[in-house]
């Protein structure tokens, strides 16, 4: 397996204008028919087992490329630190030696 196919942004499928009876019985409940809806399906995102980690960790190492900001971010997932934080904590870390 290659490491695109590894590294993986979550995938977003979204139909509108669709007709209510072409959906399964469970989606139509309580839609009128004869309606149209905008129907979206994403892709939930998994963190890798600790066997594909290894391996992908492997094939960076033996084939070092540049990755884009869209691979490394699916790659380390959503960390919820907006970039103040961030620098707020680096800032406290180099100024300990300070």
């Amino acid at each position: 397996m290659k490491r695109a196919d590894r590294v993986k942004a979550m995938n977003r499928i979204v139909r509108e204008h669709y007709p209510v009876e072409k959906l399964p019985e469970d989606l139509r409940e309580g839609l009128p028919e004869g309606a149209t809806v905008t129907v979206t399906v994403e892709e939930v995102a998994t963190k890798p087992s600790l066997e594909e980690l290894k391996a992908l960790v492997k094939d960076i190492l033996e084939n070092p490329k540049p990755m884009t900001i869209e691979e490394a971010r699916a790659l380390v997932g959503p960390r919820n630190v907006t970039a103040e934080e961030a620098v707020q904590r680096i800032r406290a870390l180099r100024d300990e030696w300070d």
